[in-house]
């Protein structure tokens, strides 16, 4: 089994964007070494991370070889579909989703549905029997971890009542016997982790995008099978179960089973908008019960993180609603299921931290004041404090602060600036300075600097180049047509000037380096570096030289050496003609 959290990061893909920090409703990534990883602990399985991750470095886990594995495993092996496969797959029926399930292996499909439908009898029940209680629904399993992770106060609200899937997978046990394999498919990453935390109720968790590449890899296309006789939801098809993948679905279908006002209930989907609903809620309203309805996607399960679009929501809503209506009505419910369940608190992070601790890390970034905290957001944090608290629980890089490292940038570049022995200036598209060195205001102020003032104490920031020097026409050229003048001499004075011209951001920005070769160590410096201009060309020439020289040398001695051995009599050595060389030596 791959034990990897159900998001994951790989590291290889993760660029510096910090995107998935700025989109996690409950800051659960870690910034470490520039990698966004994220934190299992705080995480709650929403899916935006994934979503919004420019290079799919944020990943899902792969549960298909699992799921594939089962069917060697267990003697029959049953699907638990979610009710949104009806926005999912419009162009395909039931009938037709049911004989694909069967030609990959299984034995039958069953709507998790029914699980929904025993979850909304037994939450009606306890809504109906207390007064003045707030209840909220604890069908969601991400909303779920938010509340024991992020809110432990208010998990004292959920209902405590299995997920419609775990429900489901009882159900399934007790009609088909503890011993058959289950897979789930919908459109929900947090199912993941319900399958790993109950493995007794549930085996695997698919989602609708593992569904699809199975296909692909078998070659199966839905829309072209035809249903068979037995092509039928088991043990029976669900009825206003069907409504719970849009927000409000579950209160439909409690309305008619207990006897409370319009009042008593209330949707709310989006992490976002459930931390602003239930904010300051009480324990105990005025007017009598509250139900609260939480989906953690936006519009519902339709809008799941694996879904194949998660828009067109009124579309997808108005196909579950009216695949509802076509469905037989469900039999009794089985109300004596047991289907309770125990939310136990997460361990809370310190979120809250010392004054002097918040200052010290802000100090860190560059922020001494309450005025140098921007709150841009560009870290990802929605403040400059919340980005400290990070800092401190080191799930932050100081690097993350996009002010601090500009203004970082920007000291460094100017330190060089002003340590470079060489004259610079930089100038806008409006041709007026913008930044320059003490070397350029020695060189140039005296032009603009008042009568009497010293010319390094005049100010040349916002003056026009051609105010301070005579070829501002060269920056002009270089800003217009943006092609750079490198190495060019200019007479100023009774200097020298060896000048180079260049593009900072094209017809925006333009700088320039002047370097007075009249001086004595400049003079020198060049001469150095023209003798080693012509040493280097001397050196290729005698290179040149010789190699054409080997190469006639070569082929004169290979010339010579075939006449000698055309013409020389044959060695000693050769036993055939030892004869010839004794009838010559006697002679």
């Amino acid at each position: 089994m791959n034990f990897l959290n159900p998001i994951f990061t790989e590291k290889r893909e993760c660029q510096d964007c910090y995107k998935c920090v700025r989109h996690c409703p409950v800051k659960a990534i870690k910034v470490e070494g520039g990698y966004a990883s994220v934190v299992p602990e705080l995480c709650i399985l929403c899916g935006h991370c994934v979503e919004v991750c420019p290079n799919s470095a944020k990943r899902v886990r792969d549960d298909l070889p699992q799921a594939r594995q089962l069917f060697t495993l267990k003697p029959r092996v049953v699907v638990s579909l979610a009710p949104s496969y009806v926005s999912e797959f419009p162009e395909v029926t039931p009938g037709q989703l049911i004989r694909v399930f069967k030609r990959l292996g299984f034995f039958g499909v069953s709507e998790t549905a029914l699980g929904a439908q025993q979850v909304s009898a037994q939450a009606a029940a306890a809504l109906a029997e207390g007064s003045g209680r707030v209840l909220y629904s604890s069908a969601c399993p991400t909303v779920v971890s938010y509340l024991q992770k992020h809110r432990p106060a208010d998990s004292q609200f959920l209902t405590g009542l299995l997920s419609p899937l775990l429900t489901h997978c009882k159900m399934l046990r007790q009609a088909f016997g503890p011993d058959i394999g289950i897979v789930f498919i919908g459109p929900c990453i947090a199912k993941k982790l319900e399958a790993a935390q109950h493995p007794e109720l549930l085996d695997v968790a698919l989602t609708f995008d593992d569904l699809r590449r199975w296909l692909a890899q078998e070659k199966i296309a839905p829309e072209t099978l035809m249903p068979e006789t037995g092509d039928t939801f088991i043990p029976e098809n669900s009825a206003e179960g069907a409504w719970y993948p849009v927000d409000g679905g579950m209160i439909a279908g409690m309305k008619s089973l207990c006897g409370v006002n319009d009042c008593s209930f209330m949707a709310f989907s989006g992490i976002n908008a459930i931390q602003k609903a239930i904010e300051g809620l009480g324990s105990q309203p005025a007017d009598g019960s509250l139900f609260l309805e939480l989906l953690a996607c936006e519009g519902g399960c339709v809008n799941g993180p694996r879904a194949a679009k998660r828009h067109g929501t009124a579309a997808k809503r108005r196909r579950v609603l009216r695949s509802v209506q076509a469905l037989v009505p469900a039999l009794p419910r089985q109300s004596s299921l047991d289907i309770q369940s125990v939310f136990a608190v997460a361990a809370q992070p310190l979120l809250k931290f010392p004054e002097a601790q918040v200052r010290e890390a802000l100090r860190g970034v560059g922020k001494l004041t309450r005025d140098d905290e921007l709150d841009c957001g560009g870290c990802g944090y929605n403040s400059c404090r919340e980005f400290a608290g990070a800092l401190i629980q080191q799930k932050a890089e100081r690097a993350m602060c996009v002010t601090y490292m500009r203004k970082l940038a920007l000291k460094k570049a100017n330190a060089l600036i002003q340590k470079m022995p060489s004259a610079v200036v930089i100038i806008n598209d409006a041709m007026r300075i913008i930044e320059y060195n003490a070397a350029f205001a020695t060189m140039f102020a005296c032009n603009v600097a008042p009568a009497g003032s010293p010319p390094a104490a005049t100010s040349l920031e916002g003056v026009m180049l051609s105010e301070v020097m005579p070829f501002a026409n060269l920056f002009h050229a270089v800003l217009k047509n943006g092609e750079d003048i490198l190495d060019r001499d200019l007479r100023y004075q009774k200097t020298i000037l060896h000048a180079g011209i260049f593009t900072i951001e094209k017809h925006c920005v333009v700088g320039g380096i002047l370097q007075d070769i009249t001086e004595p160590a400049v003079r020198k410096a060049e001469v150095i570096r023209k003798a080693q201009e012509v040493i280097a060309r001397s050196l290729h020439t005698t290179q040149t030289i010789a190699c054409l020289l080997g190469e006639s040398a070569a082929e004169t001695e290979i010339t010579l050496n075939s006449i000698i051995e055309s013409f020389s009599p044959a060695k000693l050595e050769d036993p055939k003609h030892e004869n010839d060389w004794r009838k010559l030596y006697r002679r």
